[in-house]
């Protein structure tokens, strides 16, 4: 795996995890979760999926070029 693939898949996780648990400790503290952390959810899980989706695209368009 390259270094750039790494850092991609550390930042999605990342991305993912602060935001479970940033929705957990809101959910904790308060009883309910402010729209800001709803749009901070939003937005980590459309990186992540986009960080994980464009790795998977590329890997397909090279190999069916490949072909």
């Amino acid at each position: 795996m390259k270094k750039s693939e790494t850092y991609k898949l550390a930042c999605a996780v990342l991305l993912i995890v602060s935001s479970i648990a940033l929705a957990f400790l809101q959910a904790i503290q308060i009883g309910d979760i402010a729209n800001g952390v709803l749009i901070y959810i939003a937005q980590a899980f459309m990186l992540a999926g986009a960080l994980f989706g464009l790795d998977y695209c590329i890997e397909k368009l090279r190999d069916a070029m490949d072909k």
